[in-house]
């Protein structure tokens, strides 16, 4: 079982996550490598915003093959090279995910495993089994 919960302790999530997510039971835990904006065919959009949601898109596509979904995730990082409009962000990161608040870090970075690479995204998913 997972408990969603921003503490009254704590400053209100400043975008779509939450501050902490408590699994307790019989759950499967799903961990994925850092998720690039690869498309099955090799090619990478050169829109960053664009690579978030191929990167999101292959999460999801990781989660189906583990008979999970977006509502599986507690944990998001997003690594990105340069600047991305935090509205559009958050657009991308909405549509791909809804109304789900799972946890989530943004970091910076000054450089992924290649040049053409501008975000990558790991995620961890819990669901109870069977």
């Amino acid at each position: 079982m997972k408990e969603f919960r921003n503490p009254a302790t704590l400053h209100q999530p400043v975008a779509a996550y939450t501050h902490q997510i408590e699994i307790r039971g019989p759950e499967r835990m799903l961990v994925l490598s850092g998720q690039v904006g690869m498309r099955p065919d090799g090619s990478v959009p050169s829109d960053p915003v664009a690579q978030l949601d191929v990167a999101l898109a292959n999460i999801q596509h990781n989660l189906a093959a583990a008979q999970m979904d977006a509502a599986d995730l507690v944990k998001l990082t997003v690594y990105l090279v340069g600047a991305m409009d935090p509205a559009q962000r958050a657009a991308v990161i909405a549509a791909r995910l809804g109304a789900h608040r799972p946890c989530m870090t943004l970091v910076y970075v000054v450089a992924l495993a290649s040049p053409g690479y501008k975000v990558e995204v790991d995620a961890w998913a819990s669901r109870a089994d069977g």
